[in-house]
Protein backbone atom coordinates (compact mmCIF):
# COMPACT_ATOMS: atom_id res chain seq x y z
CA UNK A 1 0.00 0.00 0.00
CA UNK A 2 1.44 3.38 -0.97
CA UNK A 3 1.56 6.38 1.31
CA UNK A 4 -0.28 9.39 -0.06
CA UNK A 5 1.77 12.57 -0.30
CA UNK A 6 0.23 15.94 0.47
CA UNK A 7 1.56 19.08 -1.24
CA UNK A 8 3.53 21.31 1.12
CA UNK A 9 3.73 25.10 0.95
CA UNK A 10 5.80 27.59 2.92
CA UNK A 11 4.12 30.41 4.82
CA UNK A 12 5.47 33.81 3.75
CA UNK A 13 4.95 35.07 7.31
CA UNK A 14 6.41 32.50 9.69
CA UNK A 15 8.31 30.39 7.14
CA UNK A 16 6.81 27.06 8.28
CA UNK A 17 6.08 24.29 5.80
CA UNK A 18 2.48 23.07 6.10
CA UNK A 19 -0.08 21.18 4.05
CA UNK A 20 -1.48 23.24 1.21
CA UNK A 21 -5.07 22.66 2.42
CA UNK A 22 -4.29 24.20 5.84
CA UNK A 23 -3.11 27.51 4.36
CA UNK A 24 -4.70 30.51 2.70
CA UNK A 25 -3.60 31.62 -0.74
CA UNK A 26 -3.03 35.29 -1.47
CA UNK A 27 -3.75 35.63 -5.16
CA UNK A 28 -2.75 38.19 -7.78
CA UNK A 29 -5.13 37.89 -10.71
CA UNK A 30 -4.01 38.52 -14.31
CA UNK A 31 -5.83 41.88 -14.04
CA UNK A 32 -3.53 42.87 -11.14
CA UNK A 33 -6.03 42.56 -8.28
CA UNK A 34 -5.13 40.93 -4.96
CA UNK A 35 -7.57 38.67 -3.07
CA UNK A 36 -7.64 35.74 -0.69
CA UNK A 37 -8.31 32.48 -2.51
CA UNK A 38 -9.80 30.02 -0.02
CA UNK A 39 -10.30 27.30 -2.63
CA UNK A 40 -6.73 27.42 -3.97
CA UNK A 41 -7.97 26.91 -7.53
CA UNK A 42 -8.39 30.39 -9.01
CA UNK A 43 -6.15 31.53 -11.86
CA UNK A 44 -3.21 33.76 -11.05
CA UNK A 45 0.03 33.87 -9.11
CA UNK A 46 -0.28 32.86 -5.49
CA UNK A 47 1.58 33.03 -2.20
CA UNK A 48 0.59 31.08 0.90
CA UNK A 49 0.06 32.33 4.44
CA UNK A 50 -1.16 30.60 7.62
CA UNK A 51 -4.78 31.38 8.53
CA UNK A 52 -3.76 33.63 11.42
CA UNK A 53 -3.58 37.40 11.58
CA UNK A 54 -0.10 37.13 13.17
CA UNK A 55 1.38 35.50 10.07
CA UNK A 56 -0.23 38.04 7.75
CA UNK A 57 1.14 40.93 9.83
CA UNK A 58 4.58 39.29 9.86
CA UNK A 59 4.42 38.88 6.05
CA UNK A 60 3.54 42.56 5.70
CA UNK A 61 6.31 43.66 8.06
CA UNK A 62 9.08 41.64 6.39
CA UNK A 63 7.71 42.33 2.87
CA UNK A 64 7.08 38.65 2.14
CA UNK A 65 4.28 39.44 -0.31
CA UNK A 66 6.43 41.91 -2.22
CA UNK A 67 9.18 39.31 -2.59
CA UNK A 68 6.73 36.62 -3.69
CA UNK A 69 5.08 38.78 -6.33
CA UNK A 70 8.28 40.66 -7.28
CA UNK A 71 6.54 44.04 -7.17
CA UNK A 72 5.68 46.85 -4.77
CA UNK A 73 2.30 46.42 -3.12
CA UNK A 74 0.23 49.48 -2.10
CA UNK A 75 -0.91 49.89 1.51
CA UNK A 76 -4.59 49.73 0.49
CA UNK A 77 -4.12 46.12 -0.64
CA UNK A 78 -2.64 45.16 2.73
CA UNK A 79 -5.64 46.76 4.48
CA UNK A 80 -8.03 44.88 2.19
CA UNK A 81 -6.28 41.56 2.90
CA UNK A 82 -6.42 42.20 6.66
CA UNK A 83 -10.15 42.94 6.38
CA UNK A 84 -10.78 39.73 4.40
CA UNK A 85 -8.72 37.72 6.91
CA UNK A 86 -10.72 39.13 9.85
CA UNK A 87 -14.00 38.12 8.13
CA UNK A 88 -12.69 34.55 7.72
CA UNK A 89 -11.96 34.36 11.44
CA UNK A 90 -15.58 35.09 12.37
Amino acid sequence: MSVRKFPQRQCIGCGEMKNKKEMLRVLRTPEGEFTLDCTGRKNGRGAYVCPSMECLKKAIKCKGLERSFKMAIPKEIYEKLEEEMSHLGE
